[in-house]
């Protein structure tokens, strides 16, 4: 669904900052490997965060020695989580009580 990548990374970032792959690790291990993120898609989405003021990105040396861009929250990117994580709860509730409900009829 629309804003489903962009809420994903919101949230790993919402600890620390993380480089792209790592990003990409942390939501394939917490979503149990149900979710598995495309690098090309994953860097089209940093960007469009990027660029909508939500992360922010600075250079660095990853845990295996080669410099990469890490990622932070800022406090728009933050504030736009919240909000969004909220709509998601609702619409996840929604479609349980709608999967969930007894056939009609």
């Amino acid at each position: 669904m629309q804003g489903t990548l962009d809420l994903l990374i919101l949230k790993t970032l919402l600890s620390a900052p993380v480089h792209g792959q790592g990003v990409a690790r942390i939501i394939q291990r917490q979503s149990e490997e149900v979710f598995f993120v495309d690098h090309g898609s994953l860097y089209l989405a940093l960007q469009r965060l990027e660029d909508r003021k939500w992360i922010s990105a600075k250079w660095g040396v990853s845990e295996n020695n080669r410099k990469a861009r890490f990622y932070s929250l800022t406090p728009k990117g933050r504030e736009h989580l919240v909000e969004k994580t909220s709509e998601w709860r609702r619409l996840a509730r929604a479609m349980a009580m709608i999967l969930d409900a007894p056939l009609e009829g």
